[in-house]
């Protein structure tokens, strides 16, 4: 079980007046449906509860700027830092410290894996988008990925608005490179720069650049919606200390909802690391075993003729790229599961 860092909101407004919806972490956690499904904050911005882990937000009267935004985390339920900072914005918006200007949808995506604080119960809820829900057996990882897909598409619905995506997470490791994104592949579509420079000013240190298709949920709003979707890789808090990093992607998230240009109060940092993918390590049977220090970080950087991983019938995993790194090295994944990524740097 993990405790979440449940953050206390300083207002000056009796909390008794405050939207109980500001609560949604802990209405998630506690399987509690709460007792108004809609609630409007100081300023006027509607709350609408969906269902389990949802909440809709509408801006005040003449101050939507056009932006849906959806934010989700808790995909895989042992991932604390992205929960934690999805809770503290929902509050901030909630008693009014944050005055939205983008219609947002707040997802905790996987309460049963939350509530026990583990990556999955049964299957990889984050291999279910892009519809493969459908072609596997029913069971609750395979409905929740319909019900938030269906959640998305109701959201998604009015043409000519922005859409973006953020789906957070943490890789559970620490990382040379503390923060990074995931960019979905879609056909015929290159990622925006003004998409990395969004990245950028939120403390992003690097972009994985897939070139094909995956059944995540960024890419399936990216390939169904047409969103500018990524998966963020969150930093790590050791002692649960946040780093300044996350401060800053905190404000920068709060820009995105505010609609302010963060560059205008964002100090200048370094260009974003751009890498693709050049291998895919698989877990083959139950005789994988991963050839890696155990605290080995994101994005070490490995020299030709290392061995990575070994497998059944003499299946080795030999490093053979010039400049390679390693990212998301877990043996604890199914068979025909993906436990790591060989990436190298690309122009």
């Amino acid at each position: 079980m993990i405790t979440f860092m449940v953050r206390t909101v300083t207002t000056t407004t009796d909390s008794s007046e405050l939207p109980t919806l500001r609560r949604l972490l802990e209405l998630t956690i506690a399987g509690e449906v709460p007792p108004e499904s809609e609630q409007f904050t100081a300023d006027g911005a509607r709350l609408r509860w969906l269902g389990e882990g949802a909440l809709e937000v509408t801006p005040a009267n003449g101050l939507d700027s056009g932006l849906d935004l959806v934010l989700s985390a808790g995909v895989h339920g042992c991932e604390v830092i992205p929960i934690e900072l999805l809770d503290r914005l929902i509050k901030a918006v909630a008693c009014s410290e944050i005055r939205p200007r983008a219609r947002l949808l707040l997802l905790f995506c996987n309460p049963p894996a939350m509530r026990q604080g583990v990556r999955r119960l049964g299957q990889d809820l984050n291999r279910l988008f892009c519809g493969k829900h459908a072609e596997n057996e029913p069971s609750d990882e395979t409905r929740r990925a319909a019900q938030l897909e269906a959640w998305v598409a109701a959201f998604f619905q009015e043409p000519g608005r922005q859409r973006w995506h953020y789906d957070l997470h943490s890789a559970m490791r620490e990382s040379v490179l503390p923060q990074f994104a995931v960019c979905p592949w879609v056909e015929g579509r290159e990622v925006a720069p003004q998409s990395l420079t969004r990245l950028q000013h939120a403390a992003v240190d690097a972009v994985l650049l897939q070139e094909k298709p995956s059944g995540t949920f960024s890419a399936h709003t990216a390939s169904r919606h047409g969103a500018e979707a990524f998966t963020l890789e969150m930093a790590e808090a050791p002692g649960g200390i946040w780093p300044q990093c996350l401060h800053q992607f905190l404000q920068a998230a709060r820009s995105w909802i505010e609609a302010v240009d963060p560059a205008l109060h964002e100090p200048q940092r370094p260009p974003l690391l751009k890498f693709r993918l050049a291998r895919e390590i698989i877990k083959q049977s139950d005789q994988f075993a991963l050839r890696l220090p155990e605290d080995i970080q994101n994005f070490t950087p490995l020299v030709p003729g290392t061995l990575l991983a070994e497998d059944e019938n003499g299946t080795r995993w030999v490093v053979e790229e010039q400049h390679a790194r390693i990212l998301f090295p877990i043996a604890d994944v199914a068979i025909g599961g993906r436990a790591g990524l060989i990436v190298v740097p690309r122009d």
